[in-house]
């Protein structure tokens, strides 16, 4: 039986001999890196920001002491019994806040959409649609720019200390980001399908069931839980302005300087992400 020969080939033949030994590109990266460190520089005297004064001698010592506190958590039943309470508190919060959002960001996410707008199939939007879309993308620019902190604040005064202040800043402020991000995952998609549904007389809500959302859905499932894992961490903020929760808890906790039940409520939010990274991924392999 015959053997094919192989032929080598020299190493100088392989290697290009004219192969540029300096990055071409090397003048135009080492501008915008001096340009990047100009820019930090007054940004960082602005901030004074100064990280070697944490090598002063003693400057750790006091937050290396709370930190040795942490060990070992609080386990006993009554702490644990609250524990437990205050986390529901805090679930809770942050899943009806989430829902309040989603009732708003989504029919403000499909008025904004210009792939719906049957106008646009000729090529240009109306004046009509386009000046409502326009002010539907500024009330989620609106809703978006206020933190949920200064919601809180506001509804703290009117409705007084508890989960419904909490609430009603999560929702405010996550429909303006949720409608934000639901708009422009469903415009960076392929429309061919929703376009050809709307030309053959199908309307606006049965293109998005059945050509729009389909080829997002996953998309957007994942980043709705990963904006409710978001809303937990929120509410951790807002228990410091007397939202309650897991929030509240800490700072009463923090405030006794008690690192065991600092590190229990720690663990606990650490779980919690856990649980909504889970769910996100079983999503989305649900709907892939």
């Amino acid at each position: 039986m015959p053997y094919a020969t192989v032929t080598s080939v020299p190493a100088a033949a392989a290697t290009p001999t004219n192969a540029p030994l300096r990055d071409p590109a090397w003048r135009t990266r080492l501008f915008w890196a001096l340009a990047g460190l100009a820019l930090l520089w007054p940004m960082g005297n602005l901030t004074e920001f100064k990280p070697w004064l944490l090598a002063e001698p003693g400057a750790l010592a006091p937050a290396l002491h709370f930190v040795g506190s942490f060990f070992p958590p609080r386990t006993d039943a009554d702490f644990l019994t609250l524990l437990l309470q205050e986390t529901w508190r805090t679930v809770a919060m942050a899943t009806a806040g989430l829902t309040l959002a989603l009732l708003l960001a989504i029919p403000l996410a499909l008025l904004s959409v210009r792939v719906l707008s049957l106008s646009s199939l000729a090529g240009r939007m109306a004046v009509g649609p386009g000046v409502l879309r326009q002010g539907v993308r500024w009330l989620l620019l609106v809703l978006r720019s206020v933190p949920e902190l200064v919601w809180a604040l506001v509804f703290v005064r009117v409705v007084g200390l508890g989960p419904t202040s909490g609430v009603l800043a999560i929702a405010l402020t996550y429909s303006g980001m949720l409608g934000k991000v639901y708009a422009d995952i469903l415009e960076s998609g392929d429309t061919h399908a929703t376009h050809s549904l709307m030309r053959n007389g199908s309307g606006r809500l049965q293109a998005f069931f059945y050509g729009l959302l389909p080829q997002n859905a996953a998309e957007l499932t994942s980043y709705t839980v990963y904006r409710w894992e978001c809303a937990i961490r929120s509410s951790a903020v807002l228990g410091f302005v007397g939202a309650g929760g897991l929030g509240q808890l800490m700072d009463s906790s923090m405030k006794m300087f008690n690192g065991s039940e600092v590190a229990s409520i720690l663990l606990v939010f650490m779980l919690l992400v856990w649980l909504a990274d889970r769910m996100s991924a079983a999503l989305r392999k649900n709907l892939a």
